[in-house]
């Protein structure tokens, strides 16, 4: 890899930010993993649709709470808020290992942890993401962004193995515990961060009605139009990984606590590298986005037709290459494309749609996994990245190979949404 795929750790800012994030994000899908395990094993039978709600729980608030949470992104102190919504989401953490190591730990336990969760993470998800803008140049954002789903995936290798191991070795109430502590690092972090050296960028004015100005400027803009409807479509029917990679284990190849962590750490392996082929890139790309797409339904059918575990395993990297590409480029157009007044309520929307829109895929995709089994649930997220995959083009056959700057400038045309 090029010395310019890492440029934005030059800076001290960027480095003591990443550093603290990696520590946490290992502990989140420690958390992710052992939340789900204990739903599927030890709370109910193998119940893929009690996964899914538990899923909806904790991403609907991202639709909820969007007026506010994108507000907040927009207008308060990024870092400030941060360091509250981390330290919260902790102590949410240590209360359900609490709970489960004292042998209390009932389904609704877990449900409500979930809300409170979602909750807490509909405020920091667009903080967090907007404040990447605040470490670094604009030069360097696109860079930086892709580093951060670097390191969310680089953990999504560790955490799951890891996670699958202590499972089984002292059960999972120690892994909500750990994940608590893992937030001392991103927390610590934030304070040793040089404020005097932020990026501070424009702040958006307080006016009535200002949170409906994030919709009205989407709506003006094709590019932003065509690239979140494919993120709907994907992001509702096809990211649904918990449920597909926990039901393919337990159902399908009747595999363990260490082999379900172990596919989520392979599909991971994927997910690395097209995190880091998109950081090489200088500009996000329309034609980038419908190939992601399209590789994503590819590799989704295929990883359904898998007969043995580790063939499984196997298709399950290509779908996390094109998974990430996907979703980072998305991201990169995002914040390359919208003014910095205007970044934190678009930004807000689109992880509505990526994390908020599950409440109404996660259910409907347990119950086909429950009603017609699980490589039935995989060929619904692949003819999602079909669907998306056609959307690209069709804004591609209107307005050509556009970057995100030019994009900006396109006038409404004959695309529509």
């Amino acid at each position: 890899m090029s010395s310019s795929t890492f440029r934005s750790l030059r800076g001290y800012n960027y480095r003591v930010w990443a550093g603290g994030a990696a520590v946490s994000n290992v502990g989140t899908w420690m958390q992710r993993t052992a939340q789900d395990w204990i739903v599927l094993t030890q709370l109910t039978r193998h119940n893929a649709t009690a996964v899914g709600i538990v899923m909806a729980l904790q991403f609907g608030p991202q639709l909820l709470l969007l007026p506010l949470t994108g507000w907040a992104a927009d207008h308060l102190d990024r870092r400030k808020l941060l360091m509250v919504t981390q330290a919260t989401m902790g102590t949410l953490a240590l209360g359900l290992g609490l709970l489960t190591l004292t042998g209390l730990v009932q389904l609704w336990h877990v449900y409500v942890f979930a809300l409170l969760l979602g909750c807490v993470a509909a405020f920091d998800a667009p903080a967090r993401q907007t404040f990447v803008s605040e470490l670094v140049t604009e030069i360097d954002l696109q860079n930086a962004v892709a580093l951060n789903s670097t390191s969310f995936n680089a953990a999504r290798m560790i955490g799951p193995a890891v996670a699958g191991t202590l499972i089984a070795a002292v059960g999972t109430g120690w892994v909500f515990v750990i994940n608590a502590a893992s937030y001392v690092a991103v927390i610590g972090a934030m304070k040793m961060l040089r404020v005097h050296e932020l990026y501070l960028r424009q702040r958006a004015v307080r006016t009535r009605g200002s949170f409906l100005e994030g919709f009205r400027y989407v709506w003006r803009r094709p590019d932003l139009k065509a690239v979140l409807f494919m993120l709907f479509l994907i992001g509702t029917f096809g990211l649904n990984f918990p449920i597909f990679i926990s039901t393919m284990s337990v159902t399908v190849f009747h595999a363990g606590a260490h082999q379900y962590g172990l596919l989520s750490s392979i599909m991971a392996i994927g997910s690395v590298a097209g995190a880091l082929l998109a950081a090489r890139r200088d500009k996000p790309r329309m034609g980038v986005l419908v190939v992601g797409a399209s590789v994503f339904g590819a590799g989704c059918a295929l990883a359904a037709l898998m007969p043995g575990y580790w063939l499984f395993g196997m298709a399950l990297i290509v779908v996390g290459v094109a998974a990430q590409t996907f979703t980072t480029t998305v991201n990169s157009w995002v914040q390359l494309s919208t003014e910095p007044a205007m970044r934190g309520r678009v930004l807000a929307i689109l992880l509505a749609i990526v994390l908020g829109c599950t409440p109404m895929g996660a259910p409907l995709v347990g119950w086909v996994a429950d009603t017609f089994g699980a490589r039935w649930a995989m060929g619904v997220a692949a003819l999602s990245g079909l669907a998306a995959a056609i959307v690209g083009w069709r804004y591609l056959s209107t307005y050509g190979r556009l970057s995100p700057a030019g994009a900006s400038q396109a006038k409404p045309g004959s695309w529509d949404g």
